[in-house]
């Protein structure tokens, strides 16, 4: 619901003021009861309504408005092309030549270009990463998104009421959001989130964290999020394949965004989040060890991509929409997806219910960019067609799986090819470790334009192209 003004909620005010009054009046006079016999009844039945009207009006939940969100973009220096990640596996000696075969292997059909961006430690002489390698990794990210954003936005970081920072696999002492607070000078009253071992999903979850104290606090008015990801001491030297698949295809990425509940604030910001959902599947024991952080035989630490993650997700994929469905779709698709519920409950199963048509609630997709597979699966489950999935894949073939950022950048996507518009819907989508699926629905108050800090501002042009 859009929020009103303080002179519309004046002007609405008066108005049930005087139509309550007249109601009532005409109440009493149809009852033959006098109505100037009863005037301290007539106003005060008038005034309780008015009252009532206004403390409802006074409990709705503040609008969360999306200022503006910048996506890092690493140095050229940084690029991670083929002939690279071949000359860093061989210089580092750490793997047997089934492995090498393996990742490469894994790399020529993950769906990854040769522009995506790896960490600084790759390019040195020393192979080993170090606690200096991913602080290094980390300030880079961060530092450059919250800088582009807080200069598009002409924020001031002492106006900053709300931080929140996610990284999933890296937390030092101090923490990243103490590292934020100590560059920027924010005011000592900031409250500050840090978190981490959520996997992918964490950049969405982030969000809705914000958008949640946002809503439940009129003394906040600002947050930022910043969304980042370690790759420098998750590097896996090791030779467990279900291991090795990450090193191939996650790479570098950071993004940072702003978020209000200011209303006044609506004629500039970019979009409002209409819904936000998250669900954890972690009860199911297969759902908790599809993505899991452990040591090998050897004692090598690495995260585990299991043979079962691509049907977890789809799994936890059809329970999620069961309950975003109702939230988003148009009455017609609800109802065909009630009847199909209805005849597989009726079968016993028998009959697997339909799926609901998405494209009817949203006009963009930003959906999880996890890999080749990935993208395939929900695909498959949302029976989305090759043009709802490209910023998908083309967010994957040009910077890779940049874990909880990656929706940003399919975001920034859209944006480059100037397909937002005014009141357009945007379904944010992601997965993480655990077994989470996190959504969130955009809605755009302006038409997209064209902004200098949009990563893909250089290469827009070459996309679509054929990834896979």
């Amino acid at each position: 619901m859009k929020p009103l003004s303080k002179l519309q909620l004046l002007q609405f005010a008066f108005a049930t003021l005087l139509s309550v009054t007249l109601l009532i009046h005409y109440l009493l006079s149809f009852s033959h009861l006098v109505v100037s016999s009863h005037p301290v009844l007539s106003l005060s039945c008038a005034w309780c309504a008015l009252v009532s009207v206004l403390y409802y009006l006074s409990t709705l939940p503040r609008p969360v408005l999306l200022l503006n969100y910048s996506c890092f973009k690493p140095d050229f220096h940084r690029k991670c092309t083929y002939e690279a990640c071949e000359y860093f596996v061989r210089r580092s000696a750490r793997f047997t030549p089934s492995s090498e075969d393996f990742m490469r292997g894994i790399y020529v059909k993950s769906g990854l270009g040769d522009e995506t961006y790896a960490p600084p430690f790759i390019f040195q002489p020393d192979s080993e990463a170090k606690l200096e390698s991913a602080m290094q990794e980390a300030k880079e990210g961060m530092f450059s998104a919250v800088d582009s954003l807080l200069s598009k936005t002409n924020i001031d970081p002492r106006v900053i009421d709300i931080l929140v920072v996610t990284c999933g696999s890296f937390s030092p002492s101090p923490s990243l959001s103490s590292l934020l607070v100590n560059r920027y000078n924010l005011r000592p009253d900031v409250k500050t989130y840090n978190l981490s071992g959520m996997g992918c999903s964490s950049g969405v979850l982030s969000i809705d964290l914000a958008a949640n104290v946002l809503r439940g606090c009129r003394k906040v008015r600002y947050a930022l999020v910043v969304v980042t990801e370690s790759i420098s001491l998750n590097w896996y030297f090791g030779d467990n394949r279900s291991m090795l698949v990450t090193n191939c295809i996650f790479r570098v990425g950071c993004a940072a965004a702003i978020l209000t509940n200011d209303p006044s604030l609506r004629r500039v910001a970019k979009m409002e989040l209409a819904h936000s959902l998250r669900t954890h599947h972690g009860a199911d024991n297969s759902s908790y060890r599809a993505a899991f952080q452990e040591e090998d035989e050897e004692g090598n630490t690495g995260v585990a991509l299991t043979k079962d993650l691509i049907r977890v997700a789809g799994i936890n994929l059809r329970e999620h929409i069961k309950i975003l469905a109702p939230r988003v779709l148009p009455l017609s698709q609800l109802a065909s997806y009630a009847y199909s519920l209805l005849v597989s409950a009726v079968s016993r199963g028998e009959k697997k219910p339909g799926v609901p048509d998405f494209t009817t609630a949203f006009e963009h997709f930003c959906i999880h960019t996890g890999g080749k597979a990935v993208i395939e699966q929900v695909g498959r489950v949302l029976r989305l067609s090759e043009e709802v999935t490209e910023p998908a894949r083309m967010s994957l073939h040009r910077f890779g799986n940049t874990s909880s950022s990656l929706v940003f950048y399919e975001m920034a996507y859209f944006e480059a090819k100037g397909r937002v518009k005014k009141n357009d819907r945007v379904w944010m989508l992601a997965f993480g470790t655990g077994f989470k699926v996190g959504s969130l629905v955009w809605r755009s108050l302006h038409d997209s334009s064209k902004e200098s800090d949009n990563p893909w501002n250089e290469c827009i042009h070459r996309y679509p192209l054929k990834a896979w």
